[in-house]
């Protein structure tokens, strides 16, 4: 026991966490009290609950994996939210087209995405780390590609619990190639959503202010200002989440939530879109198409739309749907591939920021492959992104450092239609995992003053 102790005491002072006596000739000098032992089991207790509560965040893929779609009843929206036993589907392509093995596996994780304390036979039931084998090469495309499919729950595994759950995928070697969030819920609460104009009048025409009520459909919350964990995202962005939330008041067994500031999100302005559908003609917002060694798609150029006056056009609040009408057949293995410029009039001025082409495309992560470049000779922002055809919603956003800004290019207005989500989490006195219990859809379409 006293050697394991002082094997985690080296790896803590490793991890510049805690600084203690850990050479050998102190080692032994160290443990001949019983205060210092018991210190050296307090170590260990901490490091282990460090390891624990850290935040998981999803894994990007590399770049010969392409259209990664994850739905569960609307293939547009790319974000798996589904009452428990209901199906979800994960499709991607890998662009080197040599049938690769792939394997999934499930975890299991608390509101705040740390991980839960459930072993995986409580939350699953089968067993996962299986190989993917539902997959096929390419039809008749210049791009070649090998494309996946994989729907959850299966023959092998389901769900035993709802709550946040994290799919990875693994190659031949279990190596971390991407990974994906999802939600299972079940209906324990009603959640009634609205979206209001804020009362600030600074903030009147810029923002949009969410208030929503929480009521158990049998019973009520036991000591839910600790048991209960609310989270509101806007557009199904995990990057929007705001959490931490605590009810206003209550009206008999119902929760109200009617703040003004705490659950307020800019509006921001709508997407800009394009549609590759068929890249033999140009469409709404394309100038031009080439076909070299693959389809060149050139889009019109975009102008920063701050300080302009709102104008609504529908879209789908950022996400993207894959289609093909060059041919018949299933567009999931015959849609080609196309690179696709973007440009953006540099009307601007930038102070070290970097531009990025935003959307639910590549889950609305930022890297080298989606950052825009400057081009002096045509006073202009460029950056190409090699896309499968389909219709696509994307922004510019800048970052900063650590900031980012989504609405400083695009501008932000209260009229703006948005999708919002209330997610609500219910953790019953003894359990020891968060039950996602109860879901809020609303859009600010229907604003309310």
């Amino acid at each position: 026991m006293n050697l394991f102790i002082y094997k985690a005491l080296i790896w803590s002072t490793q991890t510049e966490h805690l600084h203690l006596p850990v050479m050998k000739k102190d080692f032994f000098a160290f443990f001949t009290s019983k205060k210092n032992f018991f210190l050296g089991i307090g170590v260990l207790v901490l490091q282990f609950a460090n390891l624990r509560a850290q935040v998981v965040y999803e894994y990007a893929p590399p770049e010969h994996i392409k259209s990664i779609q994850f739905y569960g009843t609307e293939n547009t929206e790319n974000f798996p939210l589904v009452s428990l036993g209901e199906k979800i589907n994960l499709l991607f392509d890998d662009l080197r087209g040599t049938e690769e093995d792939y394997y999934y596996k499930i975890k299991h994780f608390n509101h705040d995405w740390t991980p839960s304390a459930l072993f995986q036979n409580e939350y699953l039931e089968g067993y996962d780390n299986l190989r993917i084998d539902d997959y096929n090469t390419s039809f008749n495309t210049l791009q070649t590609y090998t494309h996946y499919r994989l729907q959850l729950p299966n023959e092998a595994v389901q769900f035993k619990v709802s709550g946040n759950y994290l799919l990875e995928i693994y190659d031949t070697y279990d190596t971390l190639v991407f990974s994906r969030r999802f939600c299972l819920f079940e209906e324990q609460a009603s959640v009634q959503t609205a979206v209001y104009r804020p009362q600030n009048m600074n903030r009147f025409n810029t923002h949009q202010s969410l208030h929503f009520s929480i009521t158990p459909y049998q019973g009520v919350f036991r000591n839910p200002e600790q048991t209960l964990a609310v989270h509101l995202l806007q557009n199904r962005q995990w990057d929007s989440d705001l959490t931490g939330i605590k009810p206003q008041y209550f009206s008999g067994s119902t929760l109200e939530y009617r703040y003004e500031a705490p659950t307020q999100y800019e509006g921001g302005n709508e997407f800009y879109f394009f549609d590759t559908k068929d890249l033999r003609v140009t469409s709404p917002n394309i100038s031009y198409i080439e076909r070299n060694q693959v389809y060149e798609t050139y889009l019109n150029l975009d102008v920063s739309r701050l300080n302009v006056p709102y104008t609504f056009a529908p879209d789908r609040n950022g996400g993207f749907q894959i289609r093909n009408i060059m041919r018949p057949g299933n567009p999931n293995i015959e849609a080609d591939y196309s690179f696709v410029h973007f440009s953006l009039a540099a009307d601007f001025e930038l102070n070290g920021e970097e531009i990025y082409i935003y959307g639910s495309f590549n889950n609305y992560h930022l890297s080298d492959a989606n950052r825009m470049y400057y081009n002096p000779s045509l006073e202009i922002y460029e950056g190409v992104l090699l896309l499968k055809q389909g219709f696509y919603n994307y922004k510019y956003v800048i970052k900063q450092g650590n900031l980012l800004n989504k609405n400083v290019l695009s501008g932000t207005h209260a009229l703006t239609e948005n999708d919002y989500l209330v997610l609500v989490y219910y953790r019953a006195i003894g359990a020891q995992y968060d039950a996602l219990i109860g879901i809020g859809r609303t859009n600010s379409f229907e604003l309310q003053n």
